[in-house]
Protein backbone atom coordinates (compact mmCIF):
# COMPACT_ATOMS: atom_id res chain seq x y z
CA UNK A 1 0.00 0.00 0.00
CA UNK A 2 2.68 2.40 1.11
CA UNK A 3 4.33 1.67 -3.05
CA UNK A 4 0.73 2.78 -4.01
CA UNK A 5 0.53 5.72 -2.28
CA UNK A 6 4.10 6.87 -2.84
CA UNK A 7 3.54 6.44 -6.72
CA UNK A 8 0.09 8.76 -6.40
CA UNK A 9 2.14 11.10 -4.36
CA UNK A 10 4.33 11.93 -7.73
CA UNK A 11 3.80 14.73 -9.58
CA UNK A 12 2.31 14.66 -13.07
CA UNK A 13 4.92 16.77 -14.29
CA UNK A 14 7.82 14.29 -13.16
CA UNK A 15 5.60 11.23 -15.22
CA UNK A 16 5.65 13.17 -18.09
CA UNK A 17 9.25 13.65 -18.13
CA UNK A 18 9.54 10.23 -17.60
CA UNK A 19 7.31 8.71 -20.51
CA UNK A 20 8.52 11.41 -22.83
CA UNK A 21 12.27 10.76 -22.17
CA UNK A 22 12.00 7.04 -22.19
CA UNK A 23 9.96 7.50 -25.45
CA UNK A 24 12.84 9.78 -27.00
CA UNK A 25 15.42 7.65 -26.44
CA UNK A 26 14.04 4.27 -27.33
CA UNK A 27 13.00 5.95 -31.06
CA UNK A 28 16.20 7.51 -30.62
CA UNK A 29 18.18 4.04 -30.78
CA UNK A 30 15.81 3.32 -33.31
CA UNK A 31 16.94 6.25 -35.43
CA UNK A 32 20.76 5.01 -35.29
CA UNK A 33 19.67 1.30 -35.91
CA UNK A 34 18.33 2.25 -39.04
CA UNK A 35 21.34 4.80 -39.78
CA UNK A 36 23.24 1.04 -40.55
CA UNK A 37 26.36 2.92 -39.10
CA UNK A 38 26.63 0.74 -35.70
CA UNK A 39 25.02 0.94 -32.16
CA UNK A 40 26.27 2.06 -28.82
CA UNK A 41 27.75 -0.91 -27.08
CA UNK A 42 24.57 -2.03 -24.93
CA UNK A 43 22.47 -1.61 -28.00
CA UNK A 44 24.74 -3.78 -29.94
CA UNK A 45 24.58 -6.75 -27.24
CA UNK A 46 20.70 -6.01 -28.01
CA UNK A 47 21.63 -6.12 -31.78
CA UNK A 48 23.57 -9.33 -31.18
CA UNK A 49 20.55 -10.96 -29.35
CA UNK A 50 18.25 -9.97 -31.80
CA UNK A 51 20.05 -11.30 -34.55
CA UNK A 52 20.86 -14.53 -32.83
CA UNK A 53 17.07 -15.15 -31.50
CA UNK A 54 15.06 -13.28 -34.82
CA UNK A 55 13.55 -11.22 -32.11
CA UNK A 56 13.31 -7.32 -32.31
CA UNK A 57 15.54 -5.28 -31.16
CA UNK A 58 13.36 -3.67 -28.60
CA UNK A 59 12.32 -6.88 -27.21
CA UNK A 60 15.83 -7.83 -27.15
CA UNK A 61 16.53 -4.54 -25.02
CA UNK A 62 14.09 -5.68 -22.70
CA UNK A 63 15.04 -8.63 -21.67
CA UNK A 64 18.98 -7.32 -21.16
CA UNK A 65 17.85 -4.49 -18.85
CA UNK A 66 15.93 -7.88 -16.96
CA UNK A 67 18.93 -9.42 -16.53
CA UNK A 68 20.66 -6.72 -15.52
CA UNK A 69 18.20 -5.95 -12.93
CA UNK A 70 19.02 -9.44 -11.30
CA UNK A 71 22.68 -8.61 -11.11
CA UNK A 72 21.11 -5.62 -8.42
CA UNK A 73 19.75 -8.02 -6.02
CA UNK A 74 23.53 -9.47 -5.31
CA UNK A 75 25.33 -5.79 -5.32
CA UNK A 76 22.21 -4.23 -3.20
CA UNK A 77 20.62 -1.72 -5.53
CA UNK A 78 17.19 -0.22 -4.73
CA UNK A 79 14.84 0.22 -8.28
CA UNK A 80 12.91 3.20 -8.56
CA UNK A 81 9.68 2.90 -10.07
CA UNK A 82 11.77 5.10 -13.25
CA UNK A 83 14.19 2.38 -13.19
CA UNK A 84 11.50 -0.61 -14.41
CA UNK A 85 9.66 1.95 -17.15
CA UNK A 86 12.95 2.20 -18.01
CA UNK A 87 13.14 -1.57 -18.82
CA UNK A 88 10.26 -2.39 -20.39
CA UNK A 89 9.19 1.67 -21.95
CA UNK A 90 12.37 2.17 -23.73
CA UNK A 91 12.25 -1.52 -25.56
CA UNK A 92 8.43 -1.17 -26.68
CA UNK A 93 9.42 2.58 -27.80
CA UNK A 94 12.11 1.32 -29.73
CA UNK A 95 10.21 -1.26 -31.96
CA UNK A 96 7.44 0.78 -32.29
CA UNK A 97 10.11 3.26 -33.97
CA UNK A 98 11.69 0.66 -35.89
CA UNK A 99 8.80 -0.38 -37.91
CA UNK A 100 7.91 3.25 -39.02
CA UNK A 101 11.57 4.76 -39.47
CA UNK A 102 12.84 3.15 -42.84
CA UNK A 103 16.42 2.24 -43.06
CA UNK A 104 19.24 4.28 -44.70
CA UNK A 105 20.64 4.21 -47.34
CA UNK A 106 23.32 6.75 -48.84
CA UNK A 107 25.87 8.30 -46.48
CA UNK A 108 23.75 11.33 -46.19
CA UNK A 109 20.83 10.37 -44.58
CA UNK A 110 22.58 7.44 -42.80
CA UNK A 111 24.14 10.70 -41.41
CA UNK A 112 20.66 12.40 -40.12
CA UNK A 113 19.73 9.44 -39.03
CA UNK A 114 22.62 8.99 -36.68
CA UNK A 115 22.79 12.39 -35.77
CA UNK A 116 19.03 12.67 -35.02
CA UNK A 117 19.02 9.72 -32.99
CA UNK A 118 22.10 11.33 -30.89
CA UNK A 119 19.84 14.60 -30.38
CA UNK A 120 16.94 12.27 -29.07
CA UNK A 121 19.25 9.88 -26.83
CA UNK A 122 20.27 13.23 -25.50
CA UNK A 123 17.12 15.09 -24.76
CA UNK A 124 15.44 11.72 -23.77
CA UNK A 125 18.59 11.58 -21.17
CA UNK A 126 17.64 14.86 -19.86
CA UNK A 127 14.07 13.98 -18.97
CA UNK A 128 14.50 10.64 -17.83
CA UNK A 129 17.05 12.38 -15.50
CA UNK A 130 15.01 15.24 -14.40
CA UNK A 131 11.85 13.22 -13.52
CA UNK A 132 14.66 12.04 -10.65
CA UNK A 133 12.57 8.29 -10.24
CA UNK A 134 15.38 5.96 -10.42
CA UNK A 135 18.61 4.81 -12.31
CA UNK A 136 18.16 2.92 -15.65
CA UNK A 137 19.31 -0.70 -14.84
CA UNK A 138 22.56 -0.28 -16.26
CA UNK A 139 23.42 2.68 -14.27
CA UNK A 140 22.56 0.85 -11.64
CA UNK A 141 24.59 -1.79 -12.04
CA UNK A 142 27.34 0.43 -12.52
CA UNK A 143 27.43 2.40 -9.41
CA UNK A 144 26.90 -1.00 -7.66
CA UNK A 145 30.16 -2.39 -9.56
CA UNK A 146 32.19 0.43 -8.46
CA UNK A 147 31.05 0.46 -4.72
CA UNK A 148 31.46 -3.53 -4.05
CA UNK A 149 34.95 -3.05 -6.25
CA UNK A 150 36.16 -0.02 -4.90
CA UNK A 151 37.20 0.71 -9.28
CA UNK A 152 36.33 4.26 -9.72
CA UNK A 153 32.47 5.18 -12.36
CA UNK A 154 35.14 5.50 -14.95
CA UNK A 155 36.66 1.70 -14.82
CA UNK A 156 33.55 0.41 -13.76
CA UNK A 157 31.91 2.29 -17.32
CA UNK A 158 34.86 1.06 -19.14
CA UNK A 159 34.73 -2.35 -18.01
CA UNK A 160 31.09 -3.24 -18.41
CA UNK A 161 30.52 -1.08 -21.84
CA UNK A 162 34.04 -2.98 -23.38
CA UNK A 163 32.68 -5.95 -22.12
CA UNK A 164 28.88 -5.80 -23.71
CA UNK A 165 30.24 -4.71 -26.82
CA UNK A 166 32.65 -7.62 -27.21
CA UNK A 167 29.67 -9.94 -26.45
CA UNK A 168 27.67 -7.94 -28.51
CA UNK A 169 30.21 -8.33 -31.34
CA UNK A 170 30.53 -12.01 -31.18
CA UNK A 171 27.07 -12.25 -31.42
CA UNK A 172 26.62 -10.56 -34.45
CA UNK A 173 25.59 -7.20 -33.25
CA UNK A 174 25.88 -3.70 -35.39
CA UNK A 175 29.19 -1.93 -34.50
CA UNK A 176 30.77 0.74 -36.92
CA UNK A 177 32.08 3.88 -36.91
CA UNK A 178 28.84 4.50 -35.35
CA UNK A 179 29.83 3.00 -32.41
CA UNK A 180 32.45 5.15 -31.66
CA UNK A 181 30.93 7.98 -32.00
CA UNK A 182 27.77 7.42 -30.08
CA UNK A 183 30.89 6.57 -27.15
CA UNK A 184 32.21 9.39 -27.66
CA UNK A 185 29.36 12.54 -28.31
CA UNK A 186 26.69 11.35 -26.16
CA UNK A 187 28.15 12.66 -23.16
CA UNK A 188 28.29 16.23 -24.62
CA UNK A 189 25.31 15.95 -26.33
CA UNK A 190 23.15 15.27 -22.93
CA UNK A 191 24.76 18.50 -21.31
CA UNK A 192 23.94 20.41 -25.19
CA UNK A 193 20.58 19.45 -24.51
CA UNK A 194 20.55 20.06 -21.15
CA UNK A 195 20.91 23.41 -21.73
CA UNK A 196 18.62 24.05 -24.66
CA UNK A 197 15.97 22.95 -22.88
CA UNK A 198 16.93 24.85 -19.20
CA UNK A 199 16.54 21.56 -17.35
CA UNK A 200 19.31 21.33 -14.13
CA UNK A 201 20.46 17.66 -14.09
CA UNK A 202 22.04 18.75 -10.50
CA UNK A 203 26.09 18.27 -9.29
CA UNK A 204 25.24 14.34 -8.91
CA UNK A 205 23.56 13.61 -12.49
CA UNK A 206 26.25 15.92 -14.33
CA UNK A 207 28.73 14.27 -12.44
CA UNK A 208 26.81 10.89 -14.14
CA UNK A 209 26.69 12.07 -16.89
CA UNK A 210 30.11 13.01 -17.73
CA UNK A 211 31.77 9.45 -16.83
CA UNK A 212 29.30 7.66 -17.88
CA UNK A 213 27.66 8.80 -21.50
CA UNK A 214 24.39 7.88 -21.67
CA UNK A 215 23.36 7.72 -17.93
CA UNK A 216 19.76 7.14 -18.22
CA UNK A 217 20.12 3.58 -20.42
Amino acid sequence: MRLISSLFSIPLSRWAKLLAGLACIGIGIAFTKQANLGLGPWDVLGDGLAQLTGIQLGTASIIIGALVLLFWIPIREKPGVGTVTNIVLIGAFMDMALAVVRSASGILLQSVWLIAGLLLIGLGSVLYLGSQLGAGPRDGLMLGLSRKTGWSLHLSRTALEISVLVAGWFLGGAVGVGTVLIALTIGPVIQFMSRMIGEELGRANRSTVNVQGCCSY
